[in-house]
C-alpha cells in the first residue's frame, strides 16, 4: 500500500550512539532536538533536498517519533505549520528518512540527500493545505541549504514520492511546488491543460509509445524500466509524477497533458545537453 507516514527502516549498520545537542546548520532553525538515528554518509556530499510530510496526527507526535531511538527513523529538519523549524540531525550526517528509494540510478538516497519533514496529517489523517507561513519557512530552509552546500540543481529538489513511488505519496498533490519554483526552489513548469488532443496511455497498454513514456520518465530521474509495458510500476511512477508536476488530476493514466508536461520538463531540466 502506498503511504506517506513516517515509518522508514534504518540501514543495516544499525543506530549510532545518542547525539548531544549540536549547533544548527541553518539560521532559520528555532530549536535543536537531536535524534540518535543517523550514521555516516557514503560517497560525496549531499546534492538532493528531499521533502516529506509527516503523515501523523500532530507535529509533536511526529517529532517524538523522529527523535526516538526505538523508531530508528529520522530527518534533518522538521517544519511545523506555524513556520517553526527544528533540526534533528546535522547535515553532514546521514539521516534515515528515504527508505528503499532511487533517483537517476542512485539507490542510497539517504547518503545523497537532506531530508525535510513538513508537518501535515497526510492522506491517512485528513490531508490539508500547507499554510503559507510553513511554506515560507520551507523555502527559506531550502535556500539556506543550497547556499551553504554549493549548487543543488533545481531538479534535485524532490518529493519522497518521486524516489519511492510504489510506497509513498508525500508531500502529495496539495504541496505548492509552483510557489517554491516562483521563489527559486525546485524545477517546475506550468502543466499542459487537461483538455488537449493526443494519445492517452493506460495501464495494461504495450508498444513503442509506452516505451517512449518510460524512457522520458527515466531520463528525468524516475526509477522505471523501459519495457514497453504499462505495468503497475509504470502506473506508480506516473502517479508520482502527477502528484509533483500535474496535480489537477492524479490517476496514474498518462493522458496528453501528462505526456506534454513530462516532455517539457525533460527539455528544460538543468544540465541538459543536445
Amino acid at each position: 500500500m502506498v503511504t506517506g507516514a513516517i515509518q522508514e527502516t534504518p540501514p543495516l549498520s544499525g543506530p549510532s550512539t545518542v547525539m548531544s545537542v549540536f549547533e544548527p546548520d541553518s539560521f532559520i532553525v528555532a530549536d535543536v532536538v537531536p535524534s540518535p538515528s543517523f550514521d555516516e554518509r557514503k560517497g560525496g556530499p549531499p546534492d538532493i533536498i528531499l521533502l516529506h510530510y509527516t503523515g501523523m496526527q500532530t507535529g509533536e507526535a511526529a517529532l517524538e517519533r523522529l527523535t526516538s531511538a526505538e523508531s530508528k527513523v529520522s530527518s534533518h529538519y522538521v517544519v511545523f505549520e506555524d513556520g517553526r523549524a527544528v533540526q534533528c540531525v546535522p547535515e553532514e550526517k546521514r539521516a534515515w528518512h528515504a527508505g528503499v528509494s532511487s533517483w537517476a540510478g542512485e539507490t542510497d538516497i539517504n547518503s545523497r540527500s537532506i531530508g525535510i519533514e513538513i508537518v501535515n496529517p497526510g492522506h491517512e489523517f485528513g490531508y490539508r493545505d500547507f499554510p503559507r507561513r510553513q511554506i515560507a519557512a520551507v523555502i527559506s530552509l531550502c535556500k539556506s541549504i543550497a547556499t551553504r552546500r554549493g549548487p543543488i540543481r533545481s531538479d534535485r529538489v524532490l518529493a519522497h514520492s518521486d524516489v519511492a513511488p510504489a510506497r509513498k505519496q508525500d508531500p502529495g498533490e496539495k504541496f505548492p511546488w509552483q510557489l517554491l519554483s516562483d521563489s527559486g526552489v525546485g524545477h517546475w513548469i506550468r502543466p499542459a491543460p487537461l483538455k488537449i488532443d493526443g494519445i492517452t496511455l493506460h495501464p495494461g497498454d504495450r508498444g513503442e509509445a509506452v516505451a517512449r513514456l518510460q524512457r522520458a520518465l527515466r531520463d528525468y530521474g524516475y526509477g522505471v524500466e523501459e519495457t514497453g509495458h504499462y505495468d503497475d510500476a509504470t502506473r506508480d511512477v506516473v502517479t508520482a509524477f502527477q502528484r509533483h508536476f500535474r496535480q489537477a488530476r492524479v490517476d496514474g493514466i498518462a493522458d496528453p497533458s501528462t505526456q506534454l508536461t513530462l516532455r517539457a520538463l525533460v527539455d528544460t531540466r538543468p544540465g541538459k545537453t543536445g
